[in-house]
């Protein structure tokens, strides 16, 4: 069956009457439809069952809606047999095109990729959408759909099934699209480029440090139970270093005890009960989010955390096994579940504070993971191993200064932390307001001498 030609486009159909224009633009642009400068092409379909993990000499590399990230990402790709493109040419990916995410969740419609290369041949799904421009610069284009995505447009058009939001070409084709002379189309696409490449360096560098937070929140807590982050106190003191390797079944007082097994039946109403993903890192997660679950009195009794008691995880994968929190306050009556045991210490040796945070330490929880029992797909450790973990323990008053020391060091790399968040969030923003500019020719670029975009527009829909 012979391909159905595409609808002619005349200039008056082109052209957006200027009660629709949305803003105004230089005089010298004008404001057009995207059909009017961009062809698209549908991706191909094919069944689930059709997807290949491997490449062979009867597959091609076929792009999803994953690989539509900010920048196109072809590490993850799936195969498809070449046959579901029924040797259509158009379905190839080219060069300069822009792919669009066309049916996805709500919040990702309409996200758009720029194909810099093609390394090999390959196509896209039917969930994705091949836009390519027609004589005018295609990295304009791309700019343009990006800003539409940014601020949410494509969400609002887009048509919702369960779960999958979709925009279809005509709604696509009739978005306004504001048209420079070609010239001022590159200098656009230069100045964003430009200002985009700076804001990136100063995104990489906060990134950096989001990225090394952990790593030094990790030498804070080694030179703490070292004894390093207190010498100038033991010499203020006249303290000497004493910093014994203690048991820690010398200094518990009461444990460890493990909690209390419930089927999933019983969680609904009654007391709160504290579950091993409920805290990490030494804190628990928001009070309010703990579920409940009906006891009887003398469960609550047996069970019953109290302030600052000490809680570890001894049944989990691996990289989650020892990971323990301190009870720090209880607005209600809570119980702990099966999969923890529960610590008092003696407070006349440890301060339960101190105690927390060389368990989060990453020697803390070689310690506790030293005699793990490992099992397919969890590990667990028992009360003795628990017992056996080696704490160095100062006296009491070095605790005390310990503990002071890291959390004002820890507060303070937990502000540069926060602080370097916000910069990419207004980073965001600011790339964004530089799209906006743009689009309405408030760059600086524009050169009002130069021939109107009319002129261009004639020529493409010749």
């Amino acid at each position: 069956m012979a391909k159905a030609k595409s609808k002619k486009i005349t200039m008056e159909d082109a052209l957006v009457p200027v009660a629709e224009q949305p803003y105004e633009v230089p005089e010298n642009w004008c404001w057009t439809k995207i059909e009017a400068i961009a062809e698209f092409e549908r991706g191909i379909t094919f069944p689930a069952s059709a997807k290949e993990s491997e490449k062979t000499d009867d597959n091609i590399p076929c792009i999803r809606t994953a690989n539509i990230q900010d920048e196109l990402d072809i590490e993850d790709l799936l195969y498809v047999n070449k046959s579901y493109m029924k040797s259509n040419q158009n379905k190839l990916v080219r060069k300069d095109d822009v792919i669009m995410s066309s049916a996805n969740s709500r919040e990702l419609v309409g996200k758009v990729s720029y194909v810099h290369e093609v390394v090999e041949p390959m196509t896209f799904g039917g969930f994705v959408l091949g836009i390519r421009a027609k004589s005018i610069n295609p990295l304009y284009l791309f700019y343009d759909l990006r800003y539409e995505f940014l601020c949410g447009n494509f969400m609002g058009e887009s048509t919702q099934t369960t779960n999958i939001a979709n925009i279809n070409t005509t709604t696509l084709g009739n978005y306004k699209f504001p048209l420079p002379p070609l010239p001022e189309q590159q200098r656009i696409v230069e100045q964003i480029e430009s200002l985009f490449s700076k804001l990136d360096e100063v995104k990489d560098k906060a990134q950096d440090v989001i990225d090394s937070y952990e790593e030094r929140k990790r030498a804070i807590l080694f030179k703490a139970y070292s004894g390093k982050l207190t010498e100038k106190w033991r010499g203020i003191n006249k303290v000497e270093y004493q910093w014994d390797k203690e048991a820690f079944g010398n200094i518990i007082l009461d444990g460890p005890k493990n909690g209390l097994y419930k089927p999933k039946s019983a969680y609904g109403n009654g007391t709160k009960i504290l579950r091993i993903d409920c805290f990490y890192d030494g804190f628990l997660e928001p009070w309010e989010k703990l579920k409940r679950l009906e006891l009887s009195e003398q469960e609550k009794e047996a069970y019953q955390l109290q302030i600052d008691d000490i809680v570890v995880n001894r049944v989990n994968s691996m990289p989650f096994l020892g990971k323990s929190a301190l009870i720090r306050e209880l607005p209600e009556e809570c119980v702990f579940e099966s999969n923890m045991m529960r610590i008092k210490v003696d407070y006349s040796r440890a301060l339960p504070e101190y105690i927390i945070r060389y368990l989060n330490s990453t020697e803390g929880l070689l310690e506790l993971r030293k005699n793990a029992k490992q099992a397919v797909n969890q590990a667990s450790i028992n009360q003795q191993d628990v017992k056996g973990v080696l704490i160095p323990l100062p006296s009491i008053a070095e605790q005390r200064e310990v503990i002071r020391i890291i959390n004002r060091l820890l507060e303070k790399e937990s502000c540069i932390k926060e602080n370097a968040e916000i910069v990419i969030e207004k980073i965001d923003v600011m790339k964004k307001s530089v799209l906006a500019r743009a689009f309405r020719g408030e760059l600086g670029t524009n050169n009002p001498m130069e021939e109107s975009s009319m002129e261009l527009l004639k020529q493409i829909l010749k």
